[in-house]
């Protein structure tokens, strides 16, 4: 929860990949919120108030999870919603010509985006969703201790700079508003 909310207000991105993450966490405790307490809360250095707090964080996303159909896969709507959000400034970045460098990012992740979907990623999605899906996909095999290629390392290496720009102009834009054309 904490963390949650530092990176919500500084990085986007990290924050959209952090709650896939406590989806996935709370799968694997099947969506027991007294299992998430025993075996997960209470590792972590809370006060009695924090922990409190975070359990019914906890509590209110696995709520959520059951009432939005997405126990077993899928993401909450709360994360949907932020997704859509970065699809549609990723459209109007590339609409307009006042962002040269975003422009020229995309172009340079397009053939890497093009090879994941080409190798089996889901063709309905949205580029975008395709790299979260690639960045996130990566950090569970580095969580898993598992070999990563060099082609996937420099793919995502490349994904990390576009995607790390979007989440930059997210804020700047939340903060000041982007002038599009």
């Amino acid at each position: 929860m904490y963390i949650s909310q530092e990176l919500r207000k500084k990085n986007i991105a990290e924050y959209l990949l952090y709650m896939w993450q406590v989806e996935d966490t709370i799968r694997a405790f099947d969506c027991s919120l007294t299992r998430i307490r025993r075996e997960y809360i209470e590792r972590f250095d809370y006060t009695e108030e924090q922990k409190e707090e975070v359990i019914d964080w906890y509590g209110n996303l696995i709520r959520m999870m059951n009432e939005e159909g997405c126990r077993r896969q899928g993401h909450l709507q709360i994360n949907k919603v932020t997704m859509q959000t970065l699809m549609e400034l990723n459209g109007q970045l590339l609409q307009s010509t006042k962002f040269p460098f975003y422009n020229a990012e995309y172009y340079k992740v397009l053939p890497f985006i093009v090879e994941l979907r080409n190798r089996g990623a889901n063709k309905e999605e949205s580029e975008i969703e395709t790299c979260f899906n690639s960045l996130y996909g990566v950090m569970m095999l580095r969580l898993q201790k598992k070999d990563i290629s060099p082609d996937t390392q420099h793919a995502v290496k490349e994904i990390s700079t576009f995607i790390g720009m979007l989440s930059d102009y997210y804020h700047k834009d939340k903060e000041e508003g982007l002038k599009f054309d």
